[in-house]
């Protein structure tokens, strides 16, 4: 293959080596897509959307890719070669997925691809597999919902069993159907006006001139979402500093924070800087923390494009006790590492590399945090916990351990809250909000002052 444009790239070829790094040897696919795409830089934007949207949705529903193949393989899935289950994997994500490509072609490509790759013995393996996809494709049925909810909402939703087991668990069937449906949608992308730059009228009218279609928040007022762009880097109002990306959810984070025009607000997790540079608004100084340089320097590219100059960041361990800190922040922002559930239709590697093992090691990781910068809030002043899942021992488990072992108290949500959110929850000092359910990620806010 070559680096130009030329008709001697193949891409379906480039995806079949993307899913043997991503699916076969683990590495996470934003990654590996990046990379790819780096390296094949002359192709043209509708080849690179192909490749793109193939790569990314095989990865995000395999497992019902691999349910329809052993439905009509003599020989399991995880059986086969692993070239040759992910040729197949990448076809028949076309054949369901792809109306606008012809049957005929996905095949006579798999099998072109199969033997130029020295499965010649097992091209015909490969077009019989998918003629019979196409052939039984209008009368599938997936496994019955109620005799066996788990494995129906494992297999039409492309996520692990044990997740669905965990989702059923706290959820009910209907609230964990939406929540996994929502998950495999194209989502818009959320933004949120630079206020500090132009308002929200303008911002809106400077977008719809570039060719962007603009849609309301139904929770904020300088919220917005977006769709019909090339990339961000291209948008005119991005370069300027104008928007940031950040979900609403997110974006909720400093809304109910309450803060105050001379606040010290410390973020102990702060990267890429949505929630510190949104606090930036309001506060007098902001110290934007995380692990490591690469997370830093995220941070500091935003403060950077939004010209903010009240945003100190520091390469810190939000394990280790800063003692020149304590009792110091008006405003702790505690958004910490998590199991990510909530954003699995932003990061479609989650449901699959994460485990219940892994979960309950961030419980813990959580709490060993929170004891750490619980001591950063002075009297008086605020903790706010989040994280972007919606496993409830990460969250309101933990909130309520929190509660229990130091001195705090809850803090209502409602006097910040736009009224569709207001619950008994959110007078109780929390929020969970469900993708499927709410509009926005899977998130989770709770508010605590510190007595």
């Amino acid at each position: 293959m070559t680096k130009n444009g030329s008709a001697k790239i193949n891409e379906r070829e480039i995806v079949l080596d993307m899913l043997l790094e991503i699916i076969e040897a683990g590495k996470f696919s934003h990654t590996v897509l990046n990379q790819t795409l780096s390296r094949y830089q002359d192709l043209k934007k509708q080849e690179r959307s192909f490749i793109t949207r193939l790569v990314t949705g095989t990865v995000e529903r395999y497992i019902t890719l691999d349910y329809r193949i052993n439905a009509v393989a003599s020989l399991p899935v995880n059986k086969m070669k692993p070239l040759i289950r992910n040729l197949l994997r990448l076809s028949v994500y076309q054949l369901i997925y792809m109306d606008n490509i012809p049957d005929s072609a996905v095949c006579n490509e798999a099998v072109k691809l199969a033997k130029k790759r020295k499965f010649v013995k097992l091209s015909g393996f490969v077009n019989a597999i998918l003629r019979e996809i196409i052939r039984t494709k209008e009368n599938f049925k997936l496994p019955d919902k109620d005799k066996n909810p788990v494995l129906y909402l494992s297999v039409a939703y492309s996520t692990p069993e044990w997740l669905v087991k965990s989702l059923l668990d706290q959820y009910d069937m209907d609230t964990v159907e939406k929540i996994l449906s929502a998950s495999l949608e194209i989502s818009k992308t959320s933004i949120r006006c630079n206020l500090a730059k132009v308002s929200p009228s303008q911002l809106k009218e400077e977008l719809i001139h570039e060719g962007i279609s603009v849609y309301d928040s139904e929770y904020l007022d300088y919220s917005f979402y977006i769709s019909d762009y090339d990339h961000l880097e291209g948008i005119d109002a991005f370069r300027q500093g104008h928007f940031v990306v950040q979900d609403i959810s997110s974006q909720l984070v400093s809304h109910v924070a309450g803060i105050k025009n001379d606040d010290y607000v410390i973020d102990v997790c702060a990267a890429p800087g949505g929630k510190a540079l949104h606090a930036s608004l309001s506060a007098n100084h902001v110290l934007a923390r995380d692990l490591s340089e690469y997370k830093v320097d995220l941070i500091n590219d935003n403060i950077k494009r939004l010209d903010v100059t009240n945003v100190e960041t520091q390469v810190w361990d939000a394990t280790v006790l800063d003692s020149s800190l304590m009792g110091k922040a008006d405003l702790v922002i505690a958004d910490l590492p998590c199991s990510g559930i909530g954003v699995m239709g932003k990061k479609v590697d989650i449901k699959y590399k994460m485990t219940h093992f892994q979960q309950i090691e961030l419980v813990e990781l959580q709490r060993k945090i929170l004891t750490i910068v619980q001591n950063y809030v002075k009297p008086g002043g605020t903790l706010i916990y989040s994280t972007c899942t919606i496993n409830n021992d990460e969250n309101l488990a933990n909130m309520n351990w929190f509660l229990q072992n130091f001195d705090f108290e809850a803090v209502s949500l409602d006097s910040h809250l736009p009224e569709g959110l207001r619950n008994q929850d959110t007078s109780r000092g929390y929020i969970q909000l469900l993708q499927g359910v709410h509009g926005t990620d899977g998130f989770f806010i709770g508010k605590m002052k510190k007595l």
